[in-house]
């Protein structure tokens, strides 16, 4: 597995510390740059890299090493400055280790994971070589074939780093699949299952009684023509081409822990004054009480939480899209992924968010219809669906099933109400009516779906209240 080795420190690594972490491999080892200097590398003597060291990252958010980590961090703001080591190169593994322990002696802090801090002595790498290019080419891919990038993650939760969303950024510009391999036991940020798309793309858990499988779906997975792809059963046909499930991933475990999950939708006019996060804040207030804790463009989340800065950053990267991630505090566990884009339309917001609940915490139901009339009259809400879910308090994804959601209301915004034909928004084959959001006049509608939570009910009213509203 490759090693990610992280500093934690309650001060900034200032020139010399880094310089002396650098100094772990000999004052003859080959320093390179990359990102225009956000990256520095230890390279071997072709010049090809054996440790990448990322620019330093000012954490102001609580609660993110021991989210992404199970790290206990210095008191917030602090320092959190990663290192990567070449896969399969013993060697470069210990000088990432040695880095951060080097790091974190001379100021102040601590080096994750615990087995990886080295001892401050050079580590020897005469002789040592790695991978020619391309496979070094980009620090966080490690296998490159024509199909698909290959990229390893030793951590407890495989989170949107900043490497992790240049190997995806570099995948998709080469036309390439994104495949993130992980032992067993690791979990998937939100973050990453949102942004891994479609076959070829894949997350690939190892397993000892299957040998890999994909942790989204369950497939077996073997290694074949340059990717991770699924193995056929022995009865299998092209008229129906079934593939084995492991076992591992069959394992429900029904903790009693749930999410209420929310995916939506807001188009607003383009205008100077256009303030973005306003929706999801309002959202977030209206279910917890609270606004959310903080944001940034990967994991971990770096800012605390600011609409106006983050209108700024969306602003100085148009018309291309903005991707954020927005974190909850550690009592309520919540993630949302924002992406931003500029269309013909205006501005659209589109957002996917979870809170998190224990099992005996209840979810406040009784807030959605408050929280779909704010996003409805002062947001622009195009289209709202609310579900609920058996899954993880801490909203991470593990490699086992976790049966599908439970929708339990569906909003149309007022646009989409006032462009429907007659009165088909208002009158549905649903035994319960729409609830009117807002004015009259031009009003949004509120559906509440009469499923039973404890079951899969729900699906189907929402799927015939869409052929309703498509005039199917």
């Amino acid at each position: 597995m490759t090693k990610d080795v992280i500093a934690l420190t309650s001060k900034m690594p200032d020139p010399w510390a880094v310089l002396a972490g650098l100094l772990s491999g000999g004052p003859d080892k080959l320093v390179g740059t990359r990102a225009e200097g956000a990256v520095i590398q230890l390279c071997d003597p072709e010049g090809r890299p054996l440790v990448s060291v990322e620019a330093p990252l000012l954490v102001s958010v609580e609660g993110e090493a021991e989210r992404l980590l199970g790290a206990t961090a210095p008191p917030v703001p602090y320092w959190w400055t990663e290192a990567r080591a070449t896969t399969g190169v013993a060697e470069a593994e210990q000088l990432a280790g040695t880095f951060a322990t080097r790091l974190a002696s001379l100021v102040g802090g601590s080096a994750w994971p615990p087995d990886a801090a080295g001892s401050l002595a050079v580590v020897k790498t005469d002789g040592v070589s790695v991978a020619p290019e391309p496979a070094a080419a980009q620090p966080a891919i490690d296998v490159l074939t024509e199909r698909v990038a290959v990229v390893i993650q030793d951590r407890p939760v495989v989170a949107m780093t900043a490497w992790l969303s240049d190997a995806l950024r570099a995948a998709a510009e080469a036309g390439l699949g994104l495949q993130v391999v992980s032992p067993a036991g690791t979990t998937l940020s939100p973050a990453v299952r949102d942004a891994l798309g479609g076959w070829p793309s894949r997350w690939i858990v190892q397993d000892e009684r299957d040998g890999y499988y994909d942790g989204l779906t369950g497939a077996v997975l073997r290694w074949q023509d340059g990717m991770f792809a699924p193995i056929a059963c022995p009865d299998a046909t092209e008229d129906d081409p079934r593939t084995p499930v492991a076992a591992t991933f069959q394992e429900v475990r029904d903790t009693g822990e749930r999410q209420l999950a929310l995916t939506f939708r807001m188009v607003h006019p383009a205008d100077d004054r256009l303030v973005l996060g306003g929706g999801l804040e309002t959202v977030w207030r209206e279910l917890t009480g609270a606004p959310p804790a903080g944001w940034g463009t990967s994991e971990p989340a770096t800012l605390p939480w600011s609409p106006r800065r983050l209108t700024d950053v969306a602003h100085e990267r148009a018309p291309e899209p903005t991707w954020f991630v927005v974190v909850g505090n550690r009592g309520r566990p919540a993630l949302a992924t924002v992406r931003i884009t500029r269309t013909e339309a205006g501005v659209e917001e589109h957002v996917t968010l979870a809170f998190g609940y224990g099992s005996s915490e209840e979810p406040p139901l009784d807030a959605l219809l408050a929280a779909a009339e704010a996003l409805a009259t002062r947001h622009h809400l195009q289209s709202m669906l609310v579900q609920l879910r058996k899954a993880r308090r801490d909203v991470a994804v593990p490699p086992r099933f976790e049966g599908p959601g439970v929708p339990l209301a569906f909003v149309l915004g007022a646009e989409e109400v006032r462009t429907m034909p007659g009165d088909r928004a208002r009158r549905t084959p649903l035994a319960e009516q729409p609830v009117t959001l807002g004015p009259r006049t031009r009003p949004a509608l509120y559906y509440p779906l009469p499923g039973d939570p404890s079951d899969l009910s729900g699906w189907q009213d929402f799927e015939q209240l869409m052929r309703h509203l498509k005039g199917a």
